[in-house]
């Protein structure tokens, strides 16, 4: 006899259901008992979810309930091999119907693949869309007509080039959020930009679900769905990768033929990449062994510092309560300034980093990333916060800055206590203007001046020149008083 055990959770009730099933009756050991007319094990599951106020949404006993914030798992063992025929022969029964999903869309083979699987095993119309986030021009061209053969009714691009520079680059940088010592978390703030915008274009088509080709592997998926939930939970939420049966690029291109999909012909690269405005990422291939050295030609944004010029190139941030506004004098948008500064540091070299991290998933990744122009962010805004922000105020400052990093990697952006840091930071901020010179040489970034009206600085007490402000025979009163703790420990252990 087939046995079956339900166990439901959500955040109000978590019940726990134990029951039998023989000849097609379903019963609750803890309740009154329910009964079915039913042919299957699984229609039967599907009616003791349904009794329970859940939405099925996925596939193979995979029972996700975005709506509702529900989890179902089902566990099904038998003695005997019908249950699964009988499983088998009614999957796509189990498959909610959605009426319009709206895809993130590369116009690559996965994504490419993923809209006809969507309207074969959800029954929908699929909305691919598209974010510019300053990925290049390359990656845009023929996008409409590649969604369409592959089967959407439509495609929807949107330039977010400039909200994702200025309300999510620009906070960022100005919390000075680093994950772990290195990354500048280039990938981990554009997904919520496009995440965003996915929930504004389901509600402008009437759609009622999202999907994406995020692996069950990565950080993004997480970064996605939070995103989701955050700004309309009622979004229905499809993974292809963590449901159907496509294990690598030849079950896709196998798929892509089967239903006249276009397969795209550029070359695959040997890297897996993420490219938008602020960085350019690699991963894979001779980089998944740690002591492997990256090759030469690998890189795309920048120059080998090797070959950066041998003479150095200065320039001058203007910085305004703690976000870049001008370079060399010249005020330009938040996008703008960001592109110009890629050019400019890449030529030199600048803002290449190696480094492994730890994922969110749990486990560890090695990765090379590209971050020219905001590297030189990042140095200037620092080095103009040295001049207007106390001693520990900065102290406090840094700390916050790894929770902050830590919250945005982890795809929680509209979590409100990062909100609430990010309050903090405007405050703390509120006086870090004036202006940085950098020298930019061979891959590196050396500060050369840096001004302030706002500057904590003063010569006049800083100066080894004697001053009125500053009587350096008071200072001996201060050591003894900031010494006192270790001379009393010290005159306990002698006895004295």
């Amino acid at each position: 006899m087939a046995q079956l055990q339900a166990i439901s959770s959500c955040s109000r009730i978590n019940p726990t259901f134990r029951g039998s099933v023989t000849k097609g009756s379903y019963r609750f050991d803890e309740k009154p008992s329910y009964s079915w007319k039913s042919t299957s094990v699984l229609e039967i599951g599907a009616k003791a979810s349904d009794f329970l106020g859940h939405s099925i949404v996925q596939r193979n006993l995979k029972l996700a309930l975005p709506r509702s914030n529900y989890a179902i798992q089902a566990v099904l063992t038998s003695d005997t091999d019908k249950h699964t025929t009988t499983a088998a022969a009614a999957e796509k029964q189990v498959c909610k119907k959605l009426n319009k999903v709206v895809l993130a869309y590369s116009g690559g083979l996965d994504t490419s693949v993923i809209v006809p699987w969507l309207r074969e095993n959800y029954g929908c119309e699929v909305v691919c869309f598209t974010a510019d986030v300053g990925q290049g021009d390359m990656e845009l061209e023929g996008l409409e007509e590649k969604a369409k053969a592959s089967g959407a009714c439509q495609l929807v691009v949107k330039d977010l080039k400039e909200e994702f520079v200025k309300d999510y680059i620009f906070p960022c940088l100005r919390a000075g959020a680093i994950y772990e010592r290195k990354y500048l978390l280039g990938t981990s703030m554009a997904r919520p930009v496009i995440a965003k915008a996915m929930v504004d274009v389901a509600r402008e088509v009437g759609a009622d679900a999202v999907s994406h080709g995020c692996t069950g592997k990565g950080n993004d998926q997480v970064r996605f769905e939070l995103t989701f939930f955050a700004l309309n939970p009622e979004l229905s939420v499809v993974a292809p990768w963590r449901e159907w049966d496509i294990r690598g690029r030849e079950d896709a291109i196998e798929y892509a033929k089967k239903h006249n999909v276009p397969v795209p012909v550029t070359k695959k690269s040997i890297y897996s990449r993420d490219r938008n405005l602020w960085h350019l990422s690699h991963e894979g291939d001779i980089l998944e062994d740690p002591a492997n050295e990256p090759k030469k030609d690998m890189y795309m944004m920048s120059v080998d510092p090797e070959d950066a010029p041998d003479k150095p190139e200065y320039v001058n941030i203007g910085i305004v309560a703690g976000l870049p506004v001008s370079v060399n004098g010249k005020e330009l948008s938040p996008a703008t300034l960001l592109s110009h500064l890629n050019e400019i540091g890449g030529k030199h070299g600048i803002g290449r980093i190696d480094m492994v991290e730890n994922r969110l998933v749990g486990m560890k990744s090695r990765g090379v990333y590209e971050t020219p122009g905001g590297t030189i962010l990042f140095t200037a805004v620092r080095e103009l916060e040295s001049l207007t922000i106390g001693r520990e105020a900065m102290q406090r400052k840094d700390s916050i800055a790894l929770d902050y990093a830590e919250l945005v990697y982890a795809g929680r952006w509209f979590d409100p206590l990062r909100e609430s840091y990010d309050a903090f930071m405007k405050e703390i901020t509120k006086t870090t203007t004036g202006s940085v010179t950098l020298k930019l040489y061979k891959g590196s970034v050396t500060v050369t001046g840096r001004q302030s009206p706002y500057s904590l600085y003063r010569q006049d007490i800083s100066s080894f020149e004697s001053g009125e402000l500053y009587n350096q025979a008071d200072a001996a009163g201060f050591i003894r008083l900031y010494g006192l703790p270790m001379r009393v420990r010290a005159m306990l252990e002698k006895g004295l």
